[in-house]
This record gives structure tokens, sequence and C-alpha cells, in this order.
């Protein structure tokens, strides 16, 4: 998200901050944010905070990809707000739940990127943009490789979470 320093300063957001967006339908949690929330509140977890810090980067290089685009077909806007990210993931948890729970949420919004990817790459199909299909094709890619781990790191915590919760 970017803001100007002029509004910024005032209500005491400095570079890098998180900010949560907020309207009377919902808030808006992007998908970076959410994987940077997950990497420190699981900081004595290496690969969790490792993966997730470079999938962040990920999602800032496909919002940084799409902006051409956006500008070329900007045209006139739907009334209907953006969907509230929050009942997908709501922030990260600690401890032994929070490594099963998080995963889980990310999974959602990923998944949910996943067939945001799908869908911009027919419409580039049908537009015939070749840059806007490579783009799509390549972040979609990408999106595969985030649900692919995710789900791993859900496989591997499932059990030692699960069964330590019962026992």
């Amino acid at each position: 998200m970017e803001i100007s320093p002029a509004d910024a300063g005032p209500l005491g957001i400095g570079d890098g901050d998180l900010v949560r967006v907020e309207s009377p339908r919902g808030h808006l949690r992007a998908p970076a944010t959410a994987f940077r929330d997950a990497a420190a509140t699981h900081g004595g977890e290496p690969d969790v905070v490792r993966i997730c810090e470079r999938l962040a980067g990920q999602c800032d290089e496909h919002v940084r990809a799409l902006r051409p685009f956006v500008e070329r077909y900007a045209g006139d806007t739907s009334d209907e707000p953006g969907r509230p990210r929050s009942s997908l993931f709501s922030g990260a948890r600690d401890g032994g739940l929070g490594l099963l729970r998080d995963p889980h949420g990310l999974c959602l919004m990923a998944a949910d990127c996943d067939i945001c990817w799908a869908l911009i790459g027919q419409a580039a199909q049908g537009a015939r943009d070749e840059p806007l299909l490579e783009t799509a094709g390549r972040d979609e890619d990408e999106a595969a490789v985030r649900l692919l781990w995710l789900r791993t790191r859900m496989k591997q915590a499932a059990p030692q979470t699960l069964v330590v919760s019962t026992g």
C-alpha cells in the first residue's frame, strides 16, 4: 500500500509500517502483509520465516507487474467492494495451533490469488495482450508453488499439533 508522506505523517504512519485499510463494508489484508505477519509471529520456525518473507516479496512483485496493465485497462470502476480478506486470513496466531491455522488461512488467500491469475490470463488471451498473458502465466505458476508449500506445511504441522493438542 502506498500513502503520501503528507497523509501518513499526521496519522503516525512511517515507512514500512503495517496498516489496516478499513471501511464500513470490511477490511483488507493484502497477501504480502499476511505472509509478513505469519513470518513475524512464527520467528521460532526458521523455514516459516524465510519462506513467508520470500512469498511476500513475490506478492509485492506481482503488484508491481500488474500496475501498468491496471493503468492501461482502467475504465469504469464497479461499485462492488473488494472482498474482505479478513474472512480468509484474520491475522497470525501464536503457538502450535497457529502453525496449522495460519498456513490454512494463507492457503485460502493463495487459492483466491491463483483463481484471479487464471481469470486475468483468460482476459489477456481474449484481449490478445501477450505481455499481460506472460505476466499472468508466470505469476499463476508462482501462486501454484505458494499453494504447494502451504499445503505441505499444513501436512507437516498437523500430526504433532493435533495429537499433542488432544493427548
